[in-house]
């Protein structure tokens, strides 16, 4: 049975400026897809997600959630949008002040309502899936990198939201700590989470997605499948985009994966 579709974002244009920074990007996802957004920095990724969550909204285009397109200006609709569409950053956006748990349970007491024990109940539970149920009274200044993007990882998942955006969500680890954060993402890929995710881990990502979609100068000039733009011989934008990561990184990072 063919999945349906959750999020459709349909001809968003975003400008700063004098600036173009999406100009007409479309694409949709289905239910338990990962698309995932390659190109170089400046393309518009980052952008993109934030205009799909309206934290930066779009000068035009529709955004559609289980087929309702989203009223940018309705409070009430935004709000439920953020609580279904989760989003990791680059930089965690942990609250510095609160510890793990707090940073976990502090949405689901002030925007779901829960009482306190169900609201630390849900927390520790989420805590555990993405493997710190043994840090819950640490503070992110005892965290590692690592650890900070697990917690905000397992924040979004205690609002259950229908669609997870990741924006380079390892970009700011040191490369002995990617692997634990790639792990929890491979982990909610094979659980079926719907996600939209910008990343440079190429042979990572190919192994999980759906879809590419090359993003250059704001606009979408490639998509397909892993297997087909990663081909030798496919003569691909994001062929060459990911040869040059490789050379940079003086290793095969973008082959495909066995």
């Amino acid at each position: 049975m063919d999945e349906p579709v959750i999020l459709r974002v349909e001809n968003i244009v975003k400008t700063i400026g004098p600036h173009r920074i999406l100009d007409d990007v479309s694409f949709s996802v289905k239910k338990g897809g990962l698309k995932v957004l390659i190109g170089p920095s400046g393309a518009g990724k980052s952008t993109l997600l934030s205009c799909i969550n309206f934290l930066s909204p779009p000068d035009s285009g529709t955004i559609s959630l289980d087929g309702q397109a989203v009223n940018g200006k309705s409070r009430r609709e935004l709000l439920a949008l953020r609580q279904q569409v989760g989003m990791i950053f680059q930089d965690f956006n942990l609250f510095d002040h609160l510890s793990a748990l707090d940073n976990v349970r502090v949405a689901l007491l002030k925007v779901k309502r829960m009482d306190r024990r169900a609201a630390t109940a849900r927390a520790m539970e989420e805590l555990a899936r993405v493997g710190l149920a043994d840090k819950p009274s640490l503070y992110p200044a005892q965290l590692s990198g690592g650890q900070k993007q697990r917690v905000s990882v397992a924040r979004a998942l205690a609002m259950d939201p229908k669609v997870l955006l990741l924006d380079e969500p390892t970009s700011a680890l040191d490369p002995e700590l990617i692997g634990e954060v790639l792990t929890v993402i491979r982990d909610l890929a094979d659980e079926g989470m719907t996600m939209v995710m910008a990343t440079h881990q190429i042979s990572f990502s190919a192994s999980l997605a759906d879809e590419f979609l090359f993003m250059e100068q704001g606009r979408i000039v490639e998509r397909g499948s892993p297997a087909l733009l990663l081909a030798r011989d496919s003569g691909s934008r994001t062929q060459s985009f990911c040869a040059k990561l490789s050379e940079l990184a003086g290793d095969a990072s973008c082959e495909l994966p066995s």
